[in-house]
């Protein structure tokens, strides 16, 4: 056992040191299919804990619930202007759609695609209740360190608990986890700040308890590529490109 005094600055200093000898991290490995060169980001997030980044145009991240007690809630902001924002009211409006999938674009208020998801095999997912009041802390945490406050922490999507609405009654019907393993992958499409927070869905009987792993890796070659061709979906993607090609390209 460390017996280190932290009354002092050296003791502080002793006791720390001897801490993070004794540190372990758990760093989820790159994918099979990925190169280990092109990895820009690997992290577990622990429950009711929260991580935050800054992913150039091009990064690909995948969010893994790997023991099916995880539920991600993101929050998304344009890097180099940052009052532009995921806007989760504009995601259901303008593709005509309540769920995300496979093919949804993650919409900006000005009508940009900050991210579009590109794989899934959860299909447990939530755009209409946000995080619970601990959820709602962490991306206010996490808005903070870049910056921002609470007027910034909008409505985000809770990712790994599913939500449906009763056909009938307009009912919520919460539907929990689609197990361990589940994957999410985003393809970011204009530089943005990242924020997401581990914690509990307000509908949910068994918050979270497990752990949320994060993968990033360069894949600007994807962009030309197209998870739909709905004219919405198109439309918003020419937005995005026409707002690069005026010069946020000098930003990456």
């Amino acid at each position: 056992m460390d017996n280190a005094r932290t009354d002092s600055t050296d003791g502080a200093r002793q006791h720390a040191r001897a801490q993070a000898q004794h540190a372990s991290m758990r760093i989820p490995a790159a994918p099979d299919c990925v190169d280990p060169a092109t990895m820009i980001w690997a992290e577990s997030i622990p429950a009711n804990g929260y991580a935050t980044t800054v992913l150039a145009r091009g990064s690909r991240i995948r969010l893994i619930d790997t023991e099916g007690g995880a539920c991600a809630n993101l929050l998304l902001y344009r890097a180099e202007a940052p009052w532009e924002r995921l806007n989760v009211a504009d995601t259901m409006k303008v593709p005509w759609q309540a769920y995300l999938g496979v093919g949804t674009p993650l919409l900006s208020d000005q009508g940009r695609v900050l991210a579009t998801v590109v794989a899934d095999s959860s299909g447990r997912h939530d755009m209409l209740c946000g995080p619970d009041a601990t959820g709602r802390q962490l991306l206010l945490l996490g808005a903070i360190k870049h910056g921002m406050g609470i007027r910034d922490v909008a409505p985000s999507v809770s990712l790994f608990r599913g939500v449906r609405v009763d056909p009938v009654s307009g009912s919520l019907e919460f539907t929990g986890s689609a197990g361990p393993g589940a994957a999410v992958d985003l393809l970011i499409h204009l530089p943005v700040v990242l924020v997401v927070a581990n914690a509990a869905h307000p509908l949910d009987p068994d918050p979270p308890s497990t752990e949320l792993h994060v993968l990033g890796w360069q894949a600007s070659e994807q962009l030309a590529d197209r998870a739909n061709w709905d004219p919405e979906y198109l439309r918003a993607v020419q937005n995005t490109e026409s707002a690069w090609a005026a010069g946020s390209g000098k930003h990456s």
